[in-house]
């Protein structure tokens, strides 16, 4: 068993985490440069947690301009074992309604503009994210979320949109009639790809505020209606990270589904053949494989 140190990366309306003990906003450093804010830690219930404003306090990272690879890095660079990503998103589903939670467990990568990687020339690395989230922790947001009285799906695809613009009417039906997405966003990708790299166990919950554009009673996407239903989900998000500290412990055993040995067999450069520049930049994210 080792220590817990659970992150929250908080998207849309979830800028902190109630009733930490001993909170304190730390700048953290990375090779990767700087992450989207500095990190908020603290206890919880007698749990180590960690929380990362996913656009900055104020929202001031666009989708594609969110650092993921930094914020990444740095939640890993303190001690983070298990990360729970809480974003917002769009429904493609009747029954995945506005004010729902769905605990993501597949991804559809349409992002074009991002880094998606901490390898490349110099320590090329291959991860498997066939399945791309941890069931342990999809578990535990699972639990924390009906015992807080929410309205929860569980298994679901998240369509990965670059933006910042919102679906059109022909995309929002391909996504949900052809490629049978239920449920799109703009900032999961590439961040549950670099958490596989970290060796991170990794839970998406998305909130869902309207129905993107396919709807034939909602129309196209109305921000200010999204804002409301917003904010009263962000309300549900916080009161669901309450309960993970019960539900996950202050311990853990090893990943029963590998999250924490996905580099195991990754990196094919060979020793010799490794560039060290990029070797030291890999430090905290895969030093325990690379030495």
């Amino acid at each position: 068993m080792t220590a817990s140190k659970i992150a929250v990366i908080g998207g849309s309306g979830i800028y902190e985490i109630d009733g930490l003990e001993d909170a304190v906003w730390t700048e953290v450093e990375t090779p990767w440069g700087a992450p989207s804010d500095a990190i908020l830690t603290g206890r919880l219930g007698g749990v180590e947690m960690a929380f990362l404003p996913r656009h900055g306090r104020g929202h001031v990272h666009a989708p594609a301009d969110v650092p993921y690879r930094a914020n990444i890095d740095a939640l890993k660079r303190i001690g983070c074992s298990d990360v729970i990503s809480v974003s917002a998103c769009g429904s493609f589903r009747e029954e995945m309604a506005p004010g729902d939670f769905v605990i993501v467990d597949q991804f559809i990568d349409r992002t074009i503009a991002r880094e998606k990687s901490f390898f490349g020339s110099g320590c090329v690395g291959h991860v498997s994210i066939a399945e791309p989230t941890c069931a342990r922790l999809g578990d535990a947001c699972e639990a924390a979320a009906r015992d807080a009285g929410i309205r929860l799906h569980r298994g679901g695809t998240y369509l990965a949109m670059e933006g910042p613009q919102f679906s059109t009417l022909a995309e929002s039906r391909m996504y949900r009639e052809a490629w049978g997405a239920d449920v799109i966003g703009m900032t999961n990708m590439p961040e549950a790809k670099l958490a596989r790299e970290a060796e991170l166990c990794y839970a998406s919950v998305a909130m869902i505020t309207d129905y993107d554009s396919w709807h034939p009673e909602h129309g196209e996407v109305d921000v200010s209606e999204i804002i409301r239903i917003l904010t009263g989900n962000a309300d549900k998000g916080r009161e669901m990270v309450r309960g993970l500290p019960g539900l996950l412990g202050g311990e853990r055993a090893a990943c029963g589904h590998g999250c924490d040995r996905a580099l195991e067999h990754a990196i094919l450069t060979r020793p010799e053949a490794r560039d060290p520049a990029l070797v030291a930049r890999l430090d905290a994210v895969a030093g325990r494989v690379l030495g």
